[in-house]
């Protein structure tokens, strides 16, 4: 008795006859060649796409990219590459590859219309780490917020402002709008109004304003600190205070600076007037 024979008994309680095994033989023959040549599609694809991976590696260890830009261009080509190799081991199997990538549009479409504002995050991201506006640790102004920039990602930035809150900021937003970065530059220049009233001595109250900064360490000598006159104003005359500092001793200086104006000009007899306001009362009897 063949094996075939055996087979025509029954299978889970029904009965199978020895033409109905005979066409599944032969279905199952005719298609072979076709699951063949899709795992040899995927063993390759799946061997190529782990090489890629590895020159791509290789290629970032050689250049200074954001760790962060390095990680999404890596997972991206991946993915990129393993949904190509989806498509073409479902095309060996017969699936034609028209109706599906018609189906993998409407999704892409569907699922672009429902994630927008992610999408316009994801290409702000995007923008953020290719063309470096700041770097992790620069001190910024974006927003309405302002603060250390603590970690760039591809959806949002975080910044840890003077208080030690965090500031996340959706990237979309972020790149589209100004973008005031405080560290880019090294040195940074300070420029202070201080008012004297008009009976003061102007040039006395600029050769104190000038002996108070070029007495710190932390005022850089070129440019020169430099003071005159800005404004006449209504109350006061508007001394124009200017002085360069390195980033990290900027805000130290600064509030030395507005006490020690303050103090020293009292003391050699130069007023700091405030807004007066005359009101005169008539007794019209």
């Amino acid at each position: 008795m063949t094996i075939i024979s055996l087979l025509s008994f029954s299978v889970f309680g029904y009965e199978i006859s020895k033409e109905t095994i005979d066409k599944l033989v032969v279905s199952v023959m005719s298609y072979l060649p076709k699951i063949i040549a899709a795992l040899l599609v995927l063993i390759i694809g799946l061997w190529l796409i782990k090489l890629i991976n590895r020159v791509l590696r290789n290629f970032f260890a050689k250049k200074d990219y954001d760790i962060t830009l390095e990680k999404f261009i890596a997972d991206l080509v991946n993915w990129g590459l393993k949904v190509m190799l989806f498509i073409m081991v479902i095309t060996q199997l017969g699936v034609q590859s028209s109706s599906l990538l018609a189906i993998l549009g409407a999704a892409g479409l569907a699922i672009g219309l429902a994630l927008q504002g992610s999408l316009s995050n994801f290409a702000g991201g995007v923008l953020i780490l290719l063309f470096k506006p700041f770097k992790v640790g620069d001190f910024i102004e974006a927003q309405g917020q302002v603060g250390t920039v603590k970690s760039i990602s591809i959806f949002t930035t975080t910044l840890l402002t003077a208080g030690n809150q965090q500031a996340i900021i959706p990237n979309g937003k972020l790149s589209n709008d100004t973008i005031k970065n405080y560290s880019a530059e090294p040195n940074r220049k300070n420029v202070m109004t201080i008012g004297i009233s008009y009976d003061s001595d102007i040039k006395k109250a600029k050769d104190i304003l000038l002996a108070i900064v070029n007495g710190q360490e932390a005022t850089l000598k070129n440019p020169a600190p430099e003071v005159f006159v800005a404004n006449l104003g209504d109350s006061s005359v508007d001394l124009s205070l200017r002085f360069w500092a390195k980033n990290e001793d900027y805000w130290k200086l600064n509030f030395y600076v507005l006490e020690e104006a303050k103090v020293q000009l009292e003391a050699n007899g130069i007023s700091i007037p405030f807004p007066q306001r005359d009101i005169h009362v008539f007794n019209e009897k």
